[in-house]
């Protein structure tokens, strides 16, 4: 059952909790840049709002992002890895078990968990998604994090208005999403 959260908190830059695997590592510092690179050019105050956690592997994931959500700490969680593809299932076994793990941890606390892992076939696909061609994932994720986060502020509070910390970074993505379908 979801634990509640206070609703009179006050509005104010979201904590972001960052756990990322260290397995691969080439790829996930690269992942790690990027969402951090979102965060940095963010408003002030939330520059700084966020923790880095660092994962032995990416099956690890979802128990740290569990300790960080009922740390009652943050307001969002960002999972980092990066899965390639061996000889056996493997790959498909962890990956699944992340993602549960993950949503498991966002319904448990009402806390979101943005997926920012990877499941790639080889370390050139995983190279072109942490920062080559096809764009970071990373940056992706936390993106993805931050729109989620202020969904669910607006929710508590019974608003639909973007929350002050999130207005200029809307304005940006949806000139940004312009940009891409003109392109």
């Amino acid at each position: 059952m979801p634990t509640s959260r206070s609703t009179s908190r006050p509005r104010r830059s979201p904590a972001v909790a960052i756990v990322v695997s260290r397995y691969n590592a080439s790829i996930t510092t690269r992942l790690l840049a990027g969402a951090v690179e979102v965060l940095r050019a963010s408003p002030a105050g939330m520059r700084e709002r966020f923790v880095v956690i660092d994962a032995p592997g990416a099956f690890e994931l979802p128990v740290l992002a569990h300790v960080a959500a009922a740390s009652g700490r943050f307001d969002g969680v960002l999972a980092l890895g990066c899965i390639i593809k061996g000889q056996t299932i493997h790959d498909r076994v962890i990956a699944d078990a992340i993602a549960h793990g993950l949503i498991q941890v966002s319904l448990a606390h009402a806390v979101p968990c943005a997926f920012g892992v990877l499941t790639v076939n080889t370390p050139a696909q995983a190279a072109a998604r942490a920062g080559g061609r096809l764009g970071n994932k990373g940056a992706e994720a936390m993106e993805a994090l931050l729109m989620t986060i202020a969904a669910a502020q607006a929710i508590r509070s019974s608003t639909d208005r973007v929350p002050a910390w999130l207005a200029s970074y809307v304005r940006r993505d949806k000139a940004a999403s312009a940009r891409r379908t003109t392109s």
